[in-house]
Parts: structure tokens; sequence; C-alpha cells
């Protein structure tokens, strides 16, 4: 029995030992490991983020006719992602045109006018001179006594009926005139009414502002949406960032255009390129889904880091851890 408990014993104290230096071996190790890794290197944790752009319908109210993409689908610029039913645009659009025309036929026959007025003016001038050289012959014969009273009273009242004839014509022509830019201000006006119209129409269809995927889609066929109505989101995958937070302890040592290495766990076998593109100037309460890989502090600042995602793998939401090489610690 005692050779038992001696046994016993020796081999607890034995295990104790061995753990006392086991411990002793491991710490300064991971000390060493977490202290170079704090001084070379810093691992933020965030998710994806992209740009997106929540789609609807400007000043147009109607019923979806057309909606041929889901979440998840992959769309190229200037696709089509929904339409309403566009009967009563497409009429004002019938209903501009018409009144164009109409301005423009108008315009058409108050030109016509004007150089009507023009041509009856220039014979008018030449009856006023016709006259002029009358009364001079008449007056002439008056005074050699060959013409009598009377008729170079007549020649003389022919001749202010001419005069007046011409004043009343000048008069008429510059109506014409008013009525040619009264009419050039409707063509005008009817072509404004006429683009707005077509700009209007065009507003019944939602077309895509980038190669994108689709990720929301917040109305269904049939649906009748009014102005504002978010109907589809879409989400440019060529641009993307990962949104982290740095300790305020080692934001000094972050700079603009430093290079980072973006893992994922969907990927852990494949390392995309990033680099430092935005530090936010005031600190923040860290918020309370940031996880990172150090110890969390009251104070943190918000940083983009830009990613390179050529073939579309990293999607929105997507978690993504990011080691970046930091700086000598300088002050901020």
């Amino acid at each position: 029995m005692n050779t038992g408990r001696k046994v016993i014993l020796a081999v607890v104290v034995a295990a104790v030992l061995a753990g006392i230096a086991g411990t002793a071996f491991r710490e300064p190790i991971l000390a060493r490991l977490n202290s170079a890794g704090h001084n070379n290197s810093l691992l933020l944790s965030g998710n994806i983020e992209a740009h997106e752009s929540v789609l609807s319908f400007k000043t147009v109210q109607s019923r979806i006719v057309q909606l041929p993409f889901n979440e998840g689908q992959w769309v190229k610029k200037g696709t089509l992602l929904a339409a309403v039913d566009d009967a009563d645009y497409s009429q004002q659009v019938l209903i501009s045109e018409a009144g164009l025309a109409l301005q423009q036929r108008q315009l058409d026959t108050s030109r016509k006018s004007l150089e009507a007025a023009g041509r009856t003016i220039a014979v008018d001038e030449a009856e006023l001179r016709q006259r002029n050289l009358d009364y001079g012959r008449n007056l002439a014969l008056r005074k050699q006594g060959f013409l009598s009273a009377a008729a170079l009273d007549q020649t003389d009242t022919v001749l202010k009926q001419a005069a007046a004839a011409l004043e009343r014509d000048r008069a008429l022509e510059s109506v014409a005139d008013r009525n040619v830019k009264v009419a050039q201000a409707g063509v005008k006006s009817s072509e404004q009414a006429l683009a707005l119209a077509r700009i209007v129409h065009g507003y019944t269809a939602l077309s895509a502002p980038f190669d994108g995927v689709v990720t929301v889609r917040q109305a269904e066929l049939g649906e009748v949406v009014v102005p504002g109505t978010p109907v589809v989101t879409i989400a440019d995958l060529d641009h993307i960032w990962l949104r982290a937070y740095v300790n305020e302890t080692d934001v000094g040592r972050v700079r603009l255009g430093q290079d980072a290495i973006v893992t994922t766990d969907s990927h852990p076998h494949k390392q995309y390129s990033g680099r430092v593109s935005f530090i936010a100037s005031k600190a923040e309460f860290t918020p309370k889904s940031v996880e990172t890989h150090a110890e969390r502090v009251t104070l943190v600042y918000r940083v983009k880091i830009d990613v390179a995602n050529p073939d579309h793998e990293l999607v929105i939401g997507m978690p993504a851890d990011a080691r970046i090489k930091l700086a000598e610690s300088e002050s901020r």
C-alpha cells in the first residue's frame, strides 16, 4: 500500500512539474508571436460592402407589367429591370406630337402671311412712286394752264390714297411679323412639352445603371407602384470594400494606400489583394456587432479597404479578415 501511494504521488508530482515546464516554455513563445503580430501587422475583421443603387419609378404611377430578373441574377448596364403600363404616358406623347405639328403649321402660315405682306408693300411703294410722278407732271401742266384744277385735285387725292395704303400695309406687315414670332414661341413651347412627355414616358422603364447583381426585388408583377417606391436594388460587385474598425491604439500606424491581404471563411485557401482607401477622421464607440482579434477598446476608427473582386466571389455582407502591414508608430 505504501509502495502504491508513493508511485501515485510520484506520477502526480511529475505531471505537475511537466505542466509547469510546458507553460513556462509556451508563454514566452506566444508572447513573442503576439508581440510580433501586434508590432508588424494588424488583423481586422469586418464585412464586405459594395455600392448599391435602389431603383424606383420617378413621377409615374402605374401597374408593373415587366419584372424579368430575380434576386441573385447578374445584369449588364442598360438591361431592362422593370417596366410599368405606359399607355397613359404614350398617349401624352402622341398628344404632344400633334400639338407640335399644329404649331408648326401655324408658323408656316404666319411666315407666308409675312411674305405676302412684304410683296404687298412692294406693290404699294411702286404705286406711290407712280402717283408722285403723275402729280408732279399734272402740277406742271396746271401751272402752264393745260390742266384744270379739278384734275390736279384728283391726282393729289390718288397720291394720298397710295400713301395711306402703303402705311396700312406696313402696319399689317408688322402684325404678320409679330404673328411669326408668336408662332415660333408656340413651336418652341410645343417642342419642350413633347420633350417632357418623352422624358416622363422614359420613366416607365427602369434600366441597370451599371453591371451588377440584383440583391433585392422589392416589388412584384401586377403591383401598382407610386413615385419613389423601391422596386429593385442592384449592387456593383466590381467595386467592393471591407468595412472594419481599428483600435485607437493602432490607428496611428495605419496609412492610406497601405496594402492588405483579405481572406474569407468561404474561400479559406484564397487571398485577395486590398488597399486602405479610407480612415475616419473621428473616433466612434465600438459597434456592438464588431468582433476584433485584438482586445476591444472604447473608441475605434472606421476604415475601408478596397478589395479586388474580378471573379465576383466576394458578395455583400460576407464576413472577411484583412491583414495590414503596419507602419512604424508615429503620432497621428
